[in-house]
């Protein structure tokens, strides 16, 4: 059985990112009171009453845009509307039926999917009764809530997995790959994620950091779940203006912080600017593996992959792990590489090293190369583990950790690789000092 999704829709600035952060719990829709801060949808995973739903944020519905990113809003809330197995329509208490709300209900009764209608901003018991009025739109008995201060939500929710059928006894869904797409601001993020999966899934402009939010993807591609998250472009540091801007940067680096694996866009015709090597050390510090993708090949004059190539290692010397791949977003050329090599990473990621083998290699590497004496004392591995996958952690339980030199660590793991690979993956180490005895 698939997860039910449930989208969020409404005018602008009646609440929508405000009452979807409260039900899921975490701040991650940007919220301002500035009708339109919401553009793409954005997607958040709801567990209530023991059932698993996913719930849509949405831009506010404009049905007469007057602009171009207006109609891709637009557009976008007509494929969570399509997208849905049912809709939380909300609407403003304190304004009352106000016009479009009339033109948003007709478009959602033609939808045929179910509708809860959320009065919103009611934050005392007499306005509860100001509610009723938006029995006018003709749907269903409104739930009066205050999305800022969550009253109302808890019946909201009630009402919401009502709508669901009983979920059977199934095994919980394995992990998916996770991919973040980032990068400086206009490289074409947005319009490689739509090549990946085949549809306008992000708002594609030519205007300089049109996703602000860190939105979810999730892509069903032979029999398997990947998901993408596409991110806002990071500007340099003082040109970071406060309130929006400065809570897209924000998403971004949780944005690394969640995925496996970090596709780092850059543009052809600025390949590696200081913020690229920016945010590369965000990925590298965060242990995430690295593909560097060379948008807009198409445009290329009098360069080659090889020497691009070799650039780029050499810009990128303290993340010697990582792929480099060479793609046009707009007329799809290499794009069919990314998957691959994003899986290849992952599995590699995912590898997980018996321990006995493990020992026998450290033990032999030791032996060939015992490590540096620290202070007239030399460190002495009792035994090493792997404690953890994605990414690869080792433990290493010695006499005294204080006696780790970093030219060991790097020696410890070249055998590690030579024996077991894990290409272009970042290895994480941890050294346990050997508890004294009393």
């Amino acid at each position: 059985m698939t997860t039910p999704v449930v989208a969020i829709v409404g005018r602008p600035n009646v609440g929508k990112s405000t009452l979807f952060n409260k039900i899921i719990g975490q701040r991650k829709a940007i919220v301002e009171d500035l009708p339109g801060t919401t553009r793409d949808r954005i997607y958040g995973d709801v567990v209530w009453r023991e059932k698993k739903f996913t719930v849509i944020d949405t831009g506010g519905y404009d049905p007469n845009p007057d602009s171009d990113i207006r109609k891709k809003v637009r557009e976008q809330v007509n494929m969570a509307i399509k997208e849905a197995d049912a809709i939380i329509f909300l609407v403003d208490n304190k304004d009352g039926v106000v016009p479009v709300d009339m033109e948003i209900a007709d478009l959602l009764r033609r939808s045929g999917k179910p509708v809860i209608i959320g009065a919103n901003k009611v934050d005392s018991r007499n306005k509860k009764l100001d509610s009723l009025t938006f029995f006018e739109l003709g749907l269903d008995e409104p739930v009066p809530i205050s999305a800022y201060h969550g009253t109302g939500t808890e019946d909201l929710l009630d009402r919401v997995v009502d709508l669901f059928p009983e979920a059977s006894s199934g095994q919980a869904a394995e992990a998916m790959m996770k991919l973040a797409i980032v990068g400086r601001a206009n490289v074409g993020k947005s319009m490689l994620l739509n090549a990946l999966v085949g549809q306008d899934r992000a708002i594609v402009n030519e205007i300089s950091g049109t996703t602000r939010d860190a939105v979810d993807t999730i892509l069903n591609k032979d029999g398997e779940s990947i998901m993408f998250i596409d991110t806002a472009g990071i500007r340099r540091r003082g040109r970071i203006t406060p309130g929006i801007e400065r809570y897209s940067v924000m998403r971004t680096l949780q944005a690394i912080e969640r995925c496996d694996i970090a596709l780092l866009v850059v543009d052809l015709g600025e390949v590696l600017t200081s913020q690229d090597t920016h945010i590369a050390g965000y990925i590298k510090k965060d242990n995430k593996s690295l593909i560097v993708i060379v948008n807009k090949w198409d445009l290329v004059v009098g360069q080659t992959k090889e020497e691009l190539t070799r650039r780029i290692i050499s810009e990128l010397k303290f993340f010697p792990t990582m792929q480099v791949l060479f793609v046009s977003a707009k007329t799809g050329e290499g794009v069919g590489n990314i998957l691959p090599a994003a899986r290849a990473l992952y599995d590699e990621r995912m590898k997980r090293v018996p321990t006995a083998i493990l020992n026998d290699i450290i033990l032999n590497a030791v032996e060939s190369h015992s490590p540096p004496a620290v202070r007239g004392k030399r460190l002495k591995i009792l035994y090493a583990t792997q404690a953890e996958v994605n990414p690869p952690t080792f433990v290493f339980f010695v006499n005294d950790a204080k006696l780790r030199h970093f030219s060991y660590d790097r020696y410890l793991e070249n055998k590690i690789r030579e024996v077991f690979g894990f290409a272009a993956t970042p290895l994480r180490f941890r050294f346990k000092s050997r508890k004294k005895k009393d």
